[in-house]
């Protein structure tokens, strides 16, 4: 008998803007409680995945499956519900607010208040002193933080990362992907989209490197590594002309 489904699963998916592709046939997968690092140079596609897989982008062609459920036509807020959580390159926070009302509106989800702040204060110790800070007077790191505290306390499923390390310390990138590690191991599924390939390396079961919208590798982290180089090298040399929509 077979285990259960993916899930997140990507079948021969091509999606794009305009008439431009993004994604030419891209097929990829990752279960429960495992961590996909999705590497590639800036405009390999790598975004493009994760609102594909957020349900904000609608694909061209090919089919996207969530624990096995085909996803064609399901509303954002409905993929919300079942689980998946998306924190955008730049952080996720409502700078204008604090960053106890950006904990608080969390509690849509169902989620307690008071459990609201003890997950993200325990998480993250640093923003226990700044629950009346406004969030965008935060430190790049302490945004992310709060970004990652507020997807967690809705409980998800699948949680889409992008460039989460983008303009941090070394430091609190450790910090953050020692965090995004312990949800993996709590049964949650993660893609951590990056361009900077060691910060995910870290905590990854297997990585796809995502060149001009195609996975031109895909292994485990030791597979992936010594070939890192070659892979991002070969944008340059890379065949398109696949432009345009699938037949």
């Amino acid at each position: 008998m077979g285990g259960p489904p993916p899930i997140l699963e990507f079948e021969d998916l091509w999606a794009g803007y305009g008439d431009v592709p993004a994604l030419r046939g891209v097929s990829l997968a990752v279960d429960e409680g495992r961590v996909l690092a999705l590497l590639g140079p800036n405009g390999g596609g790598k975004t493009t995945a994760l609102r594909v897989a957020a349900g904000l982008l609608a694909p061209w062609a090919g089919r996207v499956r969530l624990a096995g459920r085909a996803l064609g036509g399901v509303a954002v807020a409905d993929l919300a519900r079942m689980g998946v959580c998306l924190i955008p390159e730049g952080r996720g926070v409502f700078p204008n607010l604090t960053v106890r009302e950006n904990l608080l509106m969390t509690t849509g989800a169902g989620a307690p208040a008071a459990r609201v702040t003890k997950i993200a204060c325990e998480r993250f110790p640093s923003l226990t002193s700044r629950q009346d800070q406004l969030a965008g007077t935060l430190s790049g790191g302490e945004q992310q933080m709060l970004a990652l505290a507020r997807a967690l306390v809705t409980d998800p499923a699948l949680l889409l990362l992008d460039e989460l390390s983008m303009g941090l310390a070394p430091r609190i990138v450790e910090q953050i992907y020692t965090v995004v590690g312990e949800l993996a191991a709590a049964g949650v599924a993660v893609v951590a989209a990056e361009q900077f390939a060691q910060t995910a390396l870290g905590v990854a079961d297997r990585v796809a490197v995502m060149v001009n919208g195609s996975i031109v590798i895909e292994g485990s982290p030791e597979e992936v590594r010594p070939r890192l180089a070659d892979a991002y090298l070969s944008r340059d040399r890379q065949d398109l002309t696949q432009e345009g929509r699938p037949r």
